[in-house]
């Protein structure tokens, strides 16, 4: 990715208007063109920034994240999770969970997408995690033989999907704490 020379808050100026975009519009709505007239900035600009529209979205998409995982040393996963929650706004996370609901459909189609989630979101999400898992197994508070450890991520997402689909509720800070407390900490032995 070029970078110009855009400031911090003219970048996160862009980064909400291709958000709002996307909400409005959908992946597949969503244009170069609508986010240049949007936000007062040339195609080219755009394009020499962020190269395409799936790293542009994914980039505002990773923008718009309260905190990363692995910055997050509490000196228990208990507290490391309860510290990233602990950081996150129920309303900004409903927004989020339907940005990514529609954006799971739109990969389908786009592998430019799917790849630019997987580089630019995804992967530092699970190197986080991964720092977390690491630095609690350096403590001894998880056993390198447990089973779960390899099924974290999965149980994560599976509380974003799960929820929506099973009780027609958006995911929220109460929920996702009592998720952790209650699945995936006894399911790591803790």
């Amino acid at each position: 990715m070029a970078r110009t020379r855009l400031t911090p808050e003219r970048e996160s100026e862009l980064y909400a208007a291709v958000l709002d975009l996307l909400r409005e519009v959908g992946y597949d709505g969503l244009t170069m063109d609508a986010v240049a007239a949007r936000t007062r900035s040339s195609k080219a600009t755009l394009y020499r920034q962020w190269g395409s529209k799936p790293e542009l979205v994914v980039t505002a998409l990773r923008h718009n994240k309260p905190v990363s995982l692995g910055e997050v040393d509490t000196g228990s996963l208990r507290g490391d999770f309860h510290a990233v929650l602990s950081r996150t706004d129920d309303c900004q996370m409903e927004k989020d969970a339907a940005l990514m609901r529609g954006l799971s459909h739109a990969v389908h189609n786009n592998p430019d997408l799917l790849q630019a989630l997987r580089d630019l979101l995804i992967e530092p999400e699970l190197t986080g995690l991964e720092t977390l898992l690491r630095r609690a197994l350096d403590r001894g508070e998880l056993r390198p033989d447990n089973p779960a450890l390899k099924y974290v991520s999965h149980m994560l997402i599976g509380a974003f999907a799960a929820r929506q689909l099973v009780e027609d509720r958006a995911v929220d800070r109460a929920f996702l704490t009592d998720y952790v407390d209650s699945v995936i900490l006894p399911a790591l032995g803790i």
